[in-house]
């Protein structure tokens, strides 16, 4: 077929039936598709009835299906145990062991699987499952397929851990025998090797050591050099299983004999057993077996058994570190040698020999070489302890410079990763990596910062507090260059495509108001926080930015550069003209609630925030209502009580304008959470305005009685009408009291009514004007509360003790109406006395 290149279209005569022809192909090619599809019989021999039950759908399908459908079957097994375990152990696993002798590989598999999730599940007793399930298992342990025998393997180690001793040793050790003998299949003598391993760990150590390390010897000593890998690699879990006097005498030989192996992968397994059996030996076996060992495989690993070069660099700080009691002066000194040569091992061209096969042999080695050098980077914090910290300036200090400009990523990943711990080790030394740390930080691979950046706060603390001057204008001048390696990495993280770096470093930067000056801090960073906010388009990028700058405000200290931020905030995102902007002024808010003060926020952000009631974007209003209960918990009564009222109001056009029906369900949900919610009470500022109050009471009382005083003095003139005055002064005073109890229990029952709104009615909204003023009751403002409005101005009385904030009826205005019903009962009682004593003289 002929490729189609349409970048240069030609139409002449032969390009167009050129075109033709390899459409006819693409045709040709579909049609195998077509035929794929299923023929209406056989979509009827895949239809089943559907009145039968989960279990006769099995056993069916299993029975007449197509192999697709039993593999339905056997995935679904863990179910149909879960539902019906009894029936499902009586009909269905039977068909299953049937169908498993002539199944493919994709059934084998999922029944491996599904075995292994019933066990796990414990769907039925342990001794229900060996009895049903294990000889299943163990039948197709020697699977001709390598992929389904290691599963079904993997089921079987798993089953074992599980099992009791007894069944151990009598259903899986004794037929172990006879499958581990050399006239054995190899892939039976492998699979022998792995189950010895865990059978060793499950049974007694005299049962080991009878009927298993007879066993283990013979399969260490196969002539197949896979099974003496195998069995090597499983020594480890022998040894542990059979204690530390039988792995003396028994185990540590055949390792002995297992190193000298001719196979390198023999060698190499026996070398990474003793490395992890090194705590089982004493002394004297480390340092008369173990040690010339590993001296052997240090000195062949660069002559004649490179092979061996990545694992020796893996484990060698456990094996320095595993074999340091015995070191002479000379062979600490050699593996300490040793060490920096695999630290730089590709990184020099020997004897100058730059010929092509030279060429061709490094690019083979290349890959082992960057490996062995990141087992370096891997294993440096072990070779600090090797060396001890004190010494690593005179010692590791040129190799640690080396692997963090290592020219290969991996490399310096691992330095990044081992950084902190790096830090840890060295203490108040820890001034000596300054100059590596930075490097790191500009590095030009984001894998490398982002390895670094996790620990970076802890680090920078070590930096800054570690050395002997731990004074705050000392702090910037022990890591020179920090800031400019700080900001480089933020810059070079926002230009490239990995948010969750830049996410990260960001989330990170939060610590530096630890580390570095205020100032620094206000003129690098905070306004490029900022300008993430409002530049960057991952949201989470913004929030981690929103969030380190509410930091870098709460650590700021001086006021004119803290309003300067505060009104940009304010202005550049709460006003800004993106409602996206307008959302993430929210995020920034909710960061403040969390950071600062209540009363810093009430201060500067509470109005701000309720003005965006009014935004024309209807996801604006919703995250909003949102947030409303946060921002009210910041309140305090009565020190806010205006903007409680500023709340209050907001909450009354929200529930009366709004015209989106997401937003209006919001409203109403949020309603009824800021109902049950309690305000604070600063019970000083409420003691403050109760004496205010008390004091205001007295003095319009005083003057009550001032003026009363004066009235009885006039009155005391009509000495004819003595009786009368005394008459009518004291049915005017009566009905005075009377008037004032009516109106008082008028009030009062109103305000009981107002106290206790009805949820049914949310969806109403109050709109009712009188002389008097305009009363409205909105719950969610409080465990309840009242609103009256006297020329469009709030005023709210709040009494409370018990920490509850609560807006009851007006009692201070039934104070003053009372007092001027008094003094309108002592006018009308004059006029009566003037008009009977005019009577008088008139007749």
């Amino acid at each position: 077929m002929r490729p189609v290149i349409f970048s240069k279209m030609d139409f002449s005569h032969s390009s167009l039936f050129g075109y033709i022809e390899d459409l006819q192909e693409l045709t040709i090619i579909e049609r195998p598709v077509r035929r794929s599809l299923k023929t209406p019989e056989e979509i009827e021999r895949l239809t089943v009835d559907e009145e039968l039950s989960d279990i006769e759908r099995a056993v069916y399908l299993l029975s007449s299906g197509q192999d697709i459908q039993g593999t339905s079957v056997v995935a679904n097994l863990p179910v149909l145990m879960r539902q019906n375990p009894a029936e499902t152990l009586r009909r269905v696993l039977p068909k299953i062991r049937e169908v498993l002798h002539v199944a493919g590989v994709e059934m084998q598999l999922t029944a491996a699987v599904s075995f292994l999730t019933v066990l796990q599940e414990e769907s039925v007793s342990i001794h229900t499952y060996s009895h049903s399930f294990l000889h299943i298992i163990l039948q197709n342990l020697e699977h001709r397929d390598a992929g389904v025998s290691n599963a079904w393997l993997e089921t079987l180690l798993a089953v074992i851990e599980a099992l009791p001793k007894e069944t151990v040793r009598h259903e899986i050790l004794n037929p172990l025998v006879s499958k581990a003998q050399l006239s054995q299949t190899l892939q039976s003598r492998l699979v022998s090797c792995k189950i010895m391993g865990k059978v060793a760990n499950k049974i007694e150590a005299h049962i080991v050591k009878r009927e298993v390390l007879p066993l283990v010897k013979a399969l260490c000593q196969d002539v197949e050099y896979e099974v003496r890998t195998c069995m090597c690699r499983q020594l480890e879990h022998v040894a542990r299983g059979i204690g530390t006097e039988l792995t003396k005498t028994m185990v540590l030989p055949e390792l002995v004999e297992l190193a000298r192996d001719e196979g390198s992968s023999v060698r190499l397994a026996a070398f990474e057993t003793l490395v992890n059996l090194l705590d089982m030996f004493d002394a004297d076996d480390r340092s008369q077996t173990v040690l010339p060992l590993v001296k052997s495989f240090c000195e062949k690993s660069f002559k004649t058994d490179e092979s061996i070069l990545v694992s020796l660099s893996f484990h060698l700080g456990k094996l320095c570190n595993g074999l340091y009691g015995i070191f002479t002066p000379e062979q600490h000194l050699r593996f300490l040698e040793f060490y920096k040569k695999l630290s730089t091992l590709g990184l020099q061209q020997e004897n100058g020999h730059n010929d092509n096969q030279l060429h061709l042999q490094t690019l083979e080695q290349e890959k082992k070489y960057i490996s062995v050098r990141k087992n370096c980077a891997y294993n440096f914090p072990a070779m600090i302890v090797f060396v001890d910290p004190k010494n690593f300036h005179l010692e590791l200090y040129s190799i640690f410079f080396c692997l963090c400009h290592d020219p290969e990523v991996p490399v310096r990943y691992t330095m990044a990763i081992s950084f902190f711990e790096v830090a840890k080790l060295l203490n108040s030394d820890v001034y000596t990596i300054h100059k590596e740390l930075v490097t790191l930080l500009q590095d030009e691979s984001l894998e490398v910062l982002d390895a670094l950046v996790g620990h970076l706060p802890e680090i920078l603390e070590l930096m800054t507090n570690g050395g002997e001057n731990n004074g705050s204008e000392s702090k910037l001048l022990s890591i020179p260059d920090l800031i400019p390696a700080l900001t480089t990495a933020e810059q070079r993280a926002a230009t490239s495509l990995k948010w969750r770096t830049h996410e990260k470093l960001l989330q990170k930067y939060a610590c530096l108001p630890h580390i570095i000056p205020s100032d620094q801090i206000y003129y690098r960073f905070l306004h490029r926080m900022l300008t993430i906010i409002l530049t960057n388009n991952v949201l989470p990028v913004q929030k981690a930015a929103a969030r380190t700058l509410c930091v870098y405000l709460r650590y700021n200290r001086k006021q004119e550069q803290r309003h300067e931020v505060i009104q940009k905030l304010i202005e550049q995102l709460g006003q800004g003209k993106s409602y996206w902007n307008r959302l993430r002024f929210l995020d920034t808010c909710e960061f403040i609630m969390e950071l600062f003060s209540k009363s810093f926020f009430c201060k500067y952000f509470f109005l701000p925030v309720l003005e965006l009631t009014h935004d024309p974007v209807a996801n604006v209003r919703m995250k909003l209502c949102c947030l409303l209960p946060k921002v009210k918990s910041t309140l305090k009564i009565p020190t806010d009580k205006h903007l409680l009222q500023q709340l209050e109001l907001c909450i009354r056009k929200l529930l009366c304008q709004e015209k989106d029906k997401d937003v209006l369900t919001i409203v109403k949900r949020t309603v009824l959470e800021l109902d049950r919610m309690e305000i604070s009470v600063d019970a000083e500022q409420l003691e403050k305005e109760k004496q205010k109050n008390e004091g205001r009471s007295t003095n319009i009382n005083d003057k009550i009685f001032e003026k009363k005083r004066r009235d009885s003095k006039t009155s005391s003139v009509l000495s004819k009408s003595v009786n009368l005055s005394i008459s009518g002064s004291s049915s005017g005073t009566l009905a005075g009291k009377e008037e004032k109890k009516s109106k008082l229990v008028r009030s009062q029952s109103f305000s009981t009514q107002v106290l206790h709104p009805k949820y049914s009615n949310i969806d109403k909204c109050p709109n009712k004007s009188s002389a008097t003023g305009y009363t409205s009751s909105v719950p969610g403002i409080g465990k309840s509360c009242m609103l009256s409005f006297s020329d469009d101005s709030f005023r709210t009385h709040s009494v409370g003790n018990s920490g509850n904030a609560a807006f009851p009826s007006s009692s201070s205005r039934n104070l003053f109406n009372s007092a001027d019903q008094k003094n309108n009962g002592n006018k009308e009682s004059q006029s009566r006395k003037m008009s009977i004593k005019n009577r008088k003289s008139n007749s």
